[in-house]
Order: C-alpha cells, then structure tokens, then sequence
C-alpha cells in the first residue's frame, strides 16, 4: 500500500500553542532548558551508572535503558517543538510526520513495558534477595530488553501504516505540537470509526495491561516487606521501589488522561499540557527523581566528582 498515492496533503503544519502566542518565546526558552537539563540528566544517569562498579546491578541496567530511552523520546519530539516555537514555519513534511509518529508510539510502547520489568525486578530483588543476581543474571536481562525493544515494532508499524493508509485531503494543519493520532485522525476525509475503536482498545492494552501488571508486582512486593522482621530492612525495601514507583505513577498518570479519557473530557490546550508532561517534563524529572531519591546513585556521583576532582 503506498500512502502518497493516496493523499493530497505534502505536509503538515504542527499549529502548536496558538491561543499561547505572546508567550511563544518564553516557552521556547523554558522547554529548551528543561530539554537540556533533561539530555544532562539521562546522560549522567548513562554514564554514572556504567563507569561505577557499585552500580552493576540489574536494578542499574534498566536504569541505563530507561534513561537512553527518554533520550530518544524526546529527541523525536522535542526539537521539532523548538523549531516551531521558535520560527514561523510551521510545517513538517508528510514523511516527516510518519517517522515521528511511528518512533513515538514505538518509544511509548517500550517505556510502558520496560516500568513492568523494573518493577518484576525490584520484586525478585526482594523476594529472592540471596538468588537475584542468579535468577537476574546479565543474560536474562539481555534477553529481557531485546524483548522489549522488539515488542514496540508492531505497536508503531500496525498503527501507522493504518492510519496514513487513509486519505487527507485537507486542511492540513494539526491541532499539537507533534504528530499523534488523536489530531490526525481529524483531518482524514474517510470513516475512521473503526480504526479509532482499534486504536483505542489496542492503546487501553499497551497502558492498562503493563499497569496491571506492575500493580500485581507491587501488591507482592509489599506482602513479602510486611513479613520482613526488621525495621530496617522493610525501610530498606521501600525505599528502592519508591523512584521507581514516583516515575510510575508520573507516566501512566498523564498518558492515561491524554489515550484513555473521553476526548471530551478535556479542552485541545488541557490535553497539550497533558502530552507536555510526559515527552518533555517526565523525562527531566526521572534522573533527578532516581539521583535524589537513591542513596547509591547519590554515592556514585560524589565517588565519580571525587575521581575527576583528584585527576585534575
């Protein structure tokens, strides 16, 4: 099926935040520190936690990934965002759009699969406290993300292919500041009912049922830490969910108001701020959340400074 056979649109124009125009340059400048910041952080993450030894657990390896991820994540959205706030051309060709949505279903598919297994493993961490780095072994972690990786294919393939196999025939301009499904569905001049009965059942599947799944790793978690005897140890166990389960609740909390709600619900400006939080905020916020929130990542910094400090 060639989709530019079947569309007389070339490309798009992303209005991004029109009813926001007097403020369109103070917004550039706050998203693009909070993108800098954002790059810095997951970098550091990356980087801290692959030099330092003391960070070769599991736990680490799907901290590394996460943080490459939210990398990718908002490179695909991000720059474009900037470039529309920042000059008057507005526009992204339709190939162009087809990339960055494909990459960012791919990406959100991955992220919501890759929170289950960071909660599968925090909960082997404390069940199976003295077996972990047997039954979590290098190999199985491997294993785990080439799964999850391969897993986003179809998610992005099957949803793109589908909807740019419809017509546009104009107007060409997309209520948002990137190319999702919800604003682009608008603009088809065919009966989309059924792809967006699909689409919604195939999107309540990739959030919910990952949600699902970490809430049942949690309610475990938790009755094995109620049956710990110390104190200590209880804390100690809550403690290392507690990032993990922040970043949680941040994700599925703002992609589930924006896929999962009636498109009532909401004003086109309320849901922006919605996808606002989660491709530009929430991938700022993990590595500060992770660092802060975790004493060994906050040792690993400090051990990190005090070598680059004494090299000088």
């Amino acid at each position: 099926m060639i989709w530019a056979n079947q569309t007389v649109v070339t490309e798009f124009i992303l209005l991004g935040f029109p009813t926001l125009k007097q403020f369109q340059f103070l917004l550039f400048v706050v998203i693009l520190v909070i993108y800098i910041t954002s790059l810095l952080g997951n970098i550091l993450i990356i980087l801290i936690t692959t030099v330092d030894p003391a960070l070769s657990s599991p736990m680490y390896f799907f901290l590394r990934n996460l943080s490459f991820l939210e990398i990718c994540f908002t490179l695909v959205v991000v720059p474009k965002l900037l470039a529309i706030l920042f000059s008057e051309n507005k526009s992204i060709s339709f190939s162009g759009c087809i990339a960055q949505m494909f990459f960012f279903f791919f990406l959100g598919t991955v992220e919501c699969f890759l929170l289950v297994a960071m909660a599968y493993d925090r909960y082997i961490a404390i069940r199976y406290p003295l077996r972990y780095t047997s039954i979590m072994n290098r190999r199985m972690c491997i294993q785990i993300m080439l799964t999850l990786w391969i897993s986003g294919i179809p998610m992005g393939t099957v949803q793109v292919k589908w909807l740019f196999s419809f017509p546009f025939c104009g107007p060409n301009e997309v209520d948002h500041f990137f190319c999702d499904g919800p604003p682009l569905i608008e603009l088809v001049c065919a009966d989309t009912y059924k792809f967006e009965m699909h689409s919604l059942t195939a999107t309540v599947i990739i959030i919910m049922v990952p949600f699902v799944l970490i809430i049942v790793s949690y309610i475990c978690i938790i009755h094995t830490v109620l049956r710990m005897t110390s104190a200590e140890g209880r804390y100690k166990a809550f403690s290392t969910c507690s990032s993990h389960l922040t970043v949680v609740i941040l994700f599925y909390g703002t992609s589930s108001l924006t896929y999962i709600w009636p498109k009532s619900s909401y004003s086109p400006d309320t849901k922006k701020i919605l996808s606002l939080s989660y491709t530009v905020i929430t991938p700022m916020l993990n590595p500060i959340i992770y660092s802060l929130r975790n004493n060994e990542v906050k040792g690993a910094m400090w051990r990190t400074l005090s070598r680059k400090r004494s090299s000088w």
